[in-house]
């Protein structure tokens, strides 16, 4: 059969294998073949090396449980600026092949290379192995790839054989994979979905893909029809290769250690939440209609309030002095809690309001103007050069206290003209 007909969209999914664990053995040679995980600031394994999974170590496992059961484990802080810097290479090396990227995360993207066989004189199969081959030499790690004729597809192939694998699903061999594919392994059906299909006996990707068309329509939304067609080998999902420009929500979440029952040194977390929100969102001129406050406890649970707004805002001590008019009814003092969340929710465009009898539209263009000014300073001085006194304690003291606070390698040691402000985009690399 022809590659046109095999691929009449040629998409392909590649993922970073242990991504974060990957970076660090990839910059410290002395840390390949052993067992690694990052996250050690959080108290948790975030990323974890295959030599690490197979001592049965999984995400989300804590430190504590780590040691004791693998004392072996070479435990690392995240170093997010490495990692950064490592993905950007990553997508500029696959753009070597096409200008059409979409990069879904940090450590994977699709990458459309429908209509490329000719320019680069390689059939799609060989392009993608001509990609993972790239990667795998110039990152000093593997990733696994997967082509198919459509995002879901591709993203089923890259998840086949993993790490470093390379898997090639043609139309006509999509029925193969989605019969041995379980439905809540289906790239975008959750747990709750699939239970539903389950009491309908649709227990695999193949069982659902194979659904008449009224019953989906009927039963289920348009997201989830959309995963039908492309489990049936249409083209739905369209590959997003602008960079972001908008968002409907945006949340900000940190962990602190040790956790505390401080009421103000957690509200002061919460405080630099939110600042940090409303930066994000007056970068793209955005702002809230509703708002949720949450806490973690030490034991993992949640407490949160969610709330509308009465006008549209992204000034951080609108939200501020509404999280402490509302903190004590999800804040108690005799627990300990290790992280504060806010979510802005209902982001609109913001534009300045007509001007009102009591000049409230007065008073917000005025302090919109007050926080591009603050904007501007911490842009040149650096985050959280300004910041308002109800974050002062979560500003003075480091975000993790104790043998959680080790700084990563890459802030300790810096090239030459480096300063904290300005960083040369180049990961540092360790060992002999």
């Amino acid at each position: 059969m022809s590659h046109i007909s095999s691929f009449p969209r040629a998409i392909i999914h590649i993922d970073g294998d242990a991504f974060f664990a990957s970076c660090e053995q990839a910059r410290n040679p002395k840390l390949q073949g052993k067992p690694v995980i990052t996250g050690k600031e959080r108290g948790i394994a975030a990323s974890i090396s295959y030599e690490a999974k197979a001592l049965g170590i999984t995400r989300g496992m804590s430190l504590h449980e780590i040691k004791k059961t693998c004392p072996g484990v070479v435990m690392l802080p995240s170093d997010y600026e490495t990692y950064s810097l490592l993905s950007k290479r990553f997508f500029m090396i696959v753009r070597r092949y096409t200008p059409e990227v979409e990069e879904y995360s940090i450590d994977e993207c699709f990458a459309d290379i429908t209509g490329m066989r000719r320019t680069l004189q390689m059939g799609y199969p060989e392009i993608a192995e001509s990609i993972k081959r790239d990667l795998d030499a110039a990152l000093g790690f593997t990733f696994s790839v997967g082509l198919g004729v459509n995002k879901s597809i591709a993203k089923l192939g890259s998840k086949w054989k993993k790490p470093s694998g390379l898997t090639i699903i043609p139309y006509q061999n999509i029925p193969t994979y989605l019969e041995k594919l379980p439905a809540v392994k289906i790239w975008g059906i959750g747990s709750n979905t699939a239970s539903f299909l389950e009491r309908h006996r649709i227990f695999t990707a193949l069982h659902f893909a194979r659904k008449h068309w009224d019953w989906i329509k009927t039963n289920l939304s348009k997201p989830f029809q959309e995963i039908w067609r492309e489990l049936n080998g249409e083209y739905v999902f369209q590959l997003e290769t602008e960079p972001k420009t908008n968002y409907y929500t945006i949340g900000k979440t940190k962990t602190f250690t040790p956790p505390s029952r401080d009421r103000k040194y957690v509200f002061s977390q919460l405080s630099k939440n939110i600042e940090n929100a409303c930066i994000k969102a007056r970068r793209y001129n955005l702002a809230a209609s509703g708002v949720a406050f949450y806490l973690r406890q030490q034991d993992f649970r949640h407490t949160g309030l969610e709330l509308k707004l009465s006008r549209l805002t992204a000034i951080p001590a609108d939200l501020i002095k509404l999280a402490d008019e509302h903190f004590d009814e999800f804040f108690y003092s005799k627990t300990e809690y290790r992280a504060t969340s806010v979510i802005l929710l209902g982001l609109q465009e913001d534009e300045t309001a007509q001007l009102d009898l009591f000049g409230d539209a007065i008073k917000m263009t005025e302090k919109k103007k007050l926080y591009e000014a603050v904007d501007a300073v911490n842009k040149k001085y650096g985050k959280h050069k300004l910041y308002l006194a109800s974050s002062f304690l979560a500003n003075k003291y480091s975000q993790h206290l104790g043998d959680r606070g080790d700084i990563p390698e890459r802030k300790q040691n810096m090239f030459l003209g480096e300063t904290k402000r300005r960083r040369l985009g180049i990961p540092m690399f360790s060992g002999e």
